[in-house]
């Protein structure tokens, strides 16, 4: 059988060919996952069923295979008196009830009678193309069979065999989601994230035919929905092809299943493309824009962190508040530093409630001022960390989380608060609802600074406790967003430390990374964009010398490097010149007047041969239109140039070219012409996808856009 049977939106595709199983026999074997373009022209196809080895979604040893099995664990239980341990550690599921389809979900369920455990998988089918995966097991033996200890349980994705070449993410603070490649070998390439979050890397992997690129190959990117622990691997050995194994990374006793008890892996998300990783990233953007959390249009905003770090003044940051509505910002976010004994980033987490020091009158002043400008309040919290100077951890050092007696290593001068403690999660909650509710808040950027170390409860005598922290945040979260429905929220991590398939359900922004240093940030929002839409990805403006780098830009590159995503400014624009005030202003205006192509188009990043080079824009999804940039990264190696071939256009319709935005247009070699680059000339869409756009070898760190419209 083939599913999804039906188009669920946009095309391409993902579909997943499995044979026909029976109850009482094994599980259904998948023939392939692949793209289809026209999915409506699929129709009923038979897919016989060819290789002698079994590739189900679930990996099972006593079917003959040797390679990582699906499911890890043992059942322990007491016989005559006597522990008996190891028992029920490889099952043989048979089928129960057959593949039933309804809607967009397959399931099917099976059993391993001996064993005593139930096992339910669900394919489910969302916009934009992607299949997503879960399985979810069961202990159905009585209390007299004992305990079903629960080591990991993964999801199954089985390559073709022309899929020799995968792609993965390195990554650090300050330089998130950097591309590295291997081929597919017998063996396994594990990667584990162990930090009680994604990390800069993130739970992702991309096989793909040999030299995939943006838009080129077939590929099939794999990704766990999780915010938590999580491990992608792909692995093949002398009889059995190459398959990705994903799921949740669980910690020695995580998961302990009494008799009836359950649990139900992370989502699983799989994405099949003939068009590159583009094909495949504009699968899950469509997804997320269909999302109720999507934010249909992106605020202008302004972030006061870098403009005053901890030094919270009144006068200082209503100053501020008048540039911003000035030149046309929506929404003003105040960041860390408001809240009790926070002067610095050494104390005050955890005590959530306004620092009557700073701010005798609380936030509501500055928030109605704020509101009168005509623009969004926003307030910055880290609701799952603590400071060991604070009222609250001097009160209830034991909400701390932790393996034993001794205390954690600190990270940025702060432990894990424990929210699967029932008073700690109470406290958070109804502590940050009532600064929530007295000030006025419209959005908030949710932080989280620290790694998961040695991170147990102490509900629980210090056992290892990642799995219910993460399952405590999404809880929290939805609380909030019960609780504040007209309230927007924004992930941050350490920059972009929780970006993930998971929590983009919850939230309608990310903040992608604390290095604002506009060179830098082109190439972590090239690769973010690969699991997130570019609206979802907060890019600023710097102040013009990089804190980070201390390197310095021109306005007009730092804008173009921010305005396709999710446009702001983190700048002291009380240090701006009138000048630099009246660009800002221009750039705003046009990314209001451009975001919905910008926020709504298919984000295209373009091939181009030189790697001093790169272009990226966005296509609307009906052709009529494009806004393309080139940034000239670094100093190209020759004189040639480059020609930037514009995918998605209507291949007989003709384009005109202009420039737009604020560009650079100064090239050491040759002129531009001031229309556009191919002068006030028409060209077809055909042209521009085969031959493309030539721009001359230009200054570095400068960035040019292009509007093409449909005549």
């Amino acid at each position: 059988m083939l599913f999804p049977t039906n188009a669920t939106g946009q095309t391409p595709q993902t579909r997943m060919a499995m044979n026909d199983a029976e109850i009482g026999g094994d599980l259904p074997n998948v023939v392939a996952f692949f793209a289809v373009d026209d999915p409506e022209g699929v129709g009923e196809v038979e897919f016989p069923y060819q290789d002698p080895r079994p590739r189900a979604l679930f990996v099972e040893h006593a079917l003959d295979l040797f390679t990582r099995p699906s499911l890890r664990g043992q059942r322990i239980g007491v016989d005559v008196g006597k522990k008996v341990v190891g028992c029920s550690w490889s099952p043989r599921f048979v089928l129960t009830e057959g593949v039933n389809v309804e809607a967009n979900i397959l399931s099917y369920s099976a059993r391993d009678a001996d064993a005593k455990l139930d096992l339910v998988t669900q394919v489910e089918a969302l916009v934009g193309g992607s299949l997503r995966v879960r399985h979810m097991l069961t202990n159905i033996g009585g209390s007299e069979d004992g305990t079903y200890v629960l080591d990991g349980l993964d999801v199954h994705i089985p390559l073709r065999d022309d899929m020799t070449e995968i792609m993965d993410f390195a990554g650090r603070h300050e330089r998130e989601r950097q591309p590295q490649r291997h081929e597919v070998a017998d063996g396994m390439w594990l990667r584990e994230f162990r930090k009680g979050k994604p990390g800069y890397a993130g739970p992702l992997i991309v096989a793909g035919t040999p030299g995939f690129d943006f838009g080129h190959g077939s590929v099939l990117m794999v990704q766990v929905a999780w915010s938590g622990n999580s491990t992608v691997a792909v692995e093949r050995d002398d009889e059995q092809t190459a398959g990705i194994n994903a799921g949740e990374l669980l910690l020695p006793g995580e998961i302990v299943l009494e008799s009836g008890e359950s649990y139900t892996t992370p989502w699983v998300m799989v994405t099949a493309s003939d068009n590159g990783l583009d094909g495949a990233a504009q699968s899950v953007h469509a997804w997320e824009r269909s999302l109720p959390t999507h934010p249909k249009s992106q605020p202008a905003t302004l972030n006061v962190w870098e403009a005053v770090t901890f030094h919270h003044d009144f006068d200082k940051l209503r100053e501020i508040a008048d540039r911003a509505a000035r030149i046309g910002i929506e929404r003003y976010v105040l960041d860390d530093g408001w809240f009790h004994l926070r002067r610095d980033d050494h104390a005050g987490l955890g005590d959530w409630w306004i620092d009557e020091d700073v701010w005798p009158d609380g936030l509501k002043p500055l928030s109605d001022y704020v509101h009168s400008r005509g623009m969004q309040f926003g307030l910055w919290i880290e609701p799952e960390m603590i400071n060991q100077d604070s009222d609250l951890y001097r009160k209830h050092p034991d909400w701390i989380m932790q393996a034993g007696e001794r205390t954690p290593i600190e990270q940025r001068n702060q432990l894990v608060l424990d929210l699967t403690n029932p008073a700690a999660f109470s406290y958070v909650y109804e502590s940050i609802s009532e600064v929530l509710e007295r000030t006025g808040v419209d959005y908030v950027k949710w932080d989280h600074n620290r790694f998961l170390l040695e991170a147990g409860s102490n509900q629980h005598g210090g056992a290892p406790a990642v799995h219910e922290q993460t399952t405590a945040f999404y809880r929290l979260l939805d609380a909030f967003r019960e609780r504040f429905p007209e309230i927007e929220w924004e992930s941050c991590a350490s920059g972009g430390g929780r970006i993930d398939t998971g929590v983009v359900e919850k939230v309608s922004r990310f903040w992608c990374s604390d290095m604002t240093d506009a060179l830098s940030r082109q190439k972590i929002q090239r690769w973010t964009a690969q699991t997130v839409a570019p609206e979802y990805i907060g890019a600023h403006i710097s102040q013009p010398s990089s804190q980070q780098t201390g390197r310095t830009f021109s306005l007009a590159f730092r804008a173009a490097t921010a305005v396709f995503f999710g446009f702001g400014i983190e700048w002291d624009i009380t240090e701006a010149d009138a000048d630099d005030l009246d660009q800002l202003a221009t750039w705003i205006a046009w990314y209001k007047a451009n975001r919905g192509l910008l926020h709504g188009g298919r984000f295209v990043r373009l091939d181009v041969p030189d790697p001093t080079v790169l272009g990226f824009g966005a296509v609307a999804q009906d052709g009529s239109r494009a806004i393309i940039e080139h940034v000239q990264y670094e100093e190209s190696d020759s004189n040639r140039g480059v020609y930037l071939r514009v995918p998605g256009l209507d291949p007989s319709a003709r384009y005109k070219l202009r420039w737009t935005g604020v560009s650079e247009l100064s090239a050491p070699l040759e002129s531009f012409d001031s229309y556009g680059p191919i002068g006030d000339v028409a060209v077809t869409g055909e042209y521009l996808a085969k031959v493309g756009i030539r721009i001359p070898r230009c200054r570095p760190e400068t960035a040019r856009l292009i509007d093409i419209v449909r005549q």
